[in-house]
């Protein structure tokens, strides 16, 4: 039986700092590939690639990914949350900003805390983490807000919204999907292999039944761009978060994740020339206050 730690030390906290990083340029790297490469493939490119490189990695460790373990039902599950998850995403950028749908997306450390008691009794939030949790989250919301006010001349902005939301409820579902299962005990790449291969066959399908087509060519900039999100995010940022997930508590996991959108806008800043404000800062001291007060022992002891 795996023995999960409780709280997290200082490798966890690197590990996911770097994540975080990785996947806020990430945002960057998608926004630099989709006027040649279409939304559905690209999602689902990346997870081949990752898919692929996850096959590699586990027979070069001798992990065995395919052995009889009860976790089928379950894997496939969470690749299907996992597929609909980035569906959501982008098929709601079609509608909404951007911005407004990365603050709806960072809705999933609500998702995960509201659920993990039903599935740890140790993982219950006390008061004073659930409000760090919240002064976390008002931290990204408040990052965003400017970009509130800007009209995006979407007639169906509230779908794209929408569907926002239901990207970061499926994020929450899949963390514990795999926290209530077999995979809490698999390995985290036959974890990650469960998500990177469906979601590839789904999303790749559902381009091609939607009319998207691969391009002939890419420029050095898009193809750059699509390597980095599949073998550095989809495959090496994945296959740290689903170790972590398997051995630290998932609550905590996840409030960290609300770095990313703050990690999006340094980034965007420095290689999209898009402006810094004060909001920014505040939101950064907001988010670290938050995950200050999420993780410490005191409130974690009365849990």
């Amino acid at each position: 039986m795996l023995e999960r730690k409780r709280v997290l030390d200082a490798r966890a906290i690197t590990i996911l700092v770097l994540c975080c990083f990785l996947w806020g340029l990430n945002q960057v790297a998608a926004k630099v590939a989709l006027p040649e490469i279409p939304a559905l493939l690209q999602a689902g490119g990346r997870s081949l690639i990752g898919a692929l490189l996850v096959c590699a990695w586990a027979r070069w460790r001798g992990v065995a990914l395919f052995n009889a373990d009860g976790s089928l039902g379950a894997g496939l599950l969470a690749g299907a949350l996992f597929a609909a998850e980035f569906g959501a995403i982008f098929l709601g950028l079609q509608f909404t900003t951007a911005s407004r749908m990365v603050v709806f997306l960072y809705l999933a450390p609500f998702a995960v805390a509201l659920g993990m008691p039903y599935v740890a009794r140790s993982e219950r939030l006390a008061p004073l983490q659930a409000a760090g949790l919240v002064l976390a989250f008002a931290g990204v919301a408040w990052a965003f807000a400017e970009s509130f006010s800007q009209p995006t001349g979407a007639a169906r902005q509230w779908w794209g919204d929408a569907l926002g939301v239901a990207a970061a409820m499926l994020w929450g579902a899949t963390t514990l999907v795999i926290r209530a299962s077999r995979l809490s005990q698999a390995s985290a790449e036959k974890t990650l292999l469960y998500q990177l291969g469906v979601s590839a066959v789904a999303l790749i399908a559902a381009g091609t039944l939607a009319g998207e087509t691969w391009p002939g060519s890419l420029s050095a900039l898009a193809a750059a761009s699509f390597a980095f999100q599949g073998v550095i995010v989809t495959f090496g940022s994945y296959l740290a978060w689903f170790w972590l997930i398997r051995n630290y508590p998932a609550t905590r996991l996840a409030s960290f994740t609300l770095l990313t959108p703050v990690f999006g806008l340094l980034l965007g800043a420095w290689l999209l020339s898009e402006p810094i404000t004060m909001r920014l800062w505040l939101a950064l001291a907001a988010v670290t206050a938050g995950i200050v007060l999420v993780n410490r022992k005191s409130s974690i002891a009365a849990a």
